[in-house]
């Protein structure tokens, strides 16, 4: 078992301790041999720029009701997931085990390979590109990168990315109001984590 500051991954399983559970069905196996190697942030909001609530995790787990608002009866049919979610509050939610495949990357590639969902671990942060994101999430958002480096020996700090960029052009999240140097700082122990 690997331990990060008050988090841990516990390999065998693909769970991380101290992280809420919730399953997705959309996830598969991971290709022969494939294992974690990059970290793909992303931000989420369901509806768009509303914080809170379970939209978010229904989507992750195929029970978005389309009718709760018209943005969800445009997505309700997606099939997609992410190994884990931080809500605004600092809340961690896990839906797919790491050691499986989430359906988070889409058409992707960074550093000439393509399909990145075969070789990283996809986290949400609940936010939008253009409203920061807040104190608590940072302070979750560190201690776990730091255990998934302590458990992958292929992930350090410069195989944490955002969704921008293995699809750019067509992906902006997590967006310009992610704290990049914070990240840098927390991982470095320079403090703000």
């Amino acid at each position: 078992m690997a331990t990060g500051t008050g988090l841990s991954v516990d390999v065998a399983s693909g769970c991380v301790q101290g992280a809420l559970r919730a399953h997705s069905p959309n996830q598969d196996a991971r290709p022969d041999g494939a294992r974690p190697e990059l970290v793909v942030l992303h931000g989420i909001s369901l509806p768009p720029g509303v914080f809170g609530g379970g939209g978010v995790d229904a989507l992750f787990t195929n029970t978005l009701d389309p009718a709760a608002h018209p943005f969800y009866a445009q997505i309700a049919a997606l099939r997609v997931s992410a190994h884990l979610f931080i809500r605004r509050d600092g809340d961690l939610v896990q839906y797919v085990p790491l050691h499986r495949r989430a359906w988070h990357a889409g058409r992707s590639f960074w550093q000439g390979r393509e399909a990145c969902n075969d070789f990283s671990v996809g986290i949400e942060l609940e936010g939008t590109d253009d409203h920061p994101y807040s104190e608590a999430q940072y302070s979750v958002l560190v201690p776990l990168c730091r255990a998934l480096m302590a458990a992958y020996p292929d992930l350090g700090p410069d195989r944490i990315v955002g969704h921008c960029d293995i699809a750019p052009g067509r992906k902006t999240d997590p967006g310009p109001a992610f704290d990049w140097q914070r990240l840098w700082r927390g991982l470095a122990g320079r403090g703000d984590d």
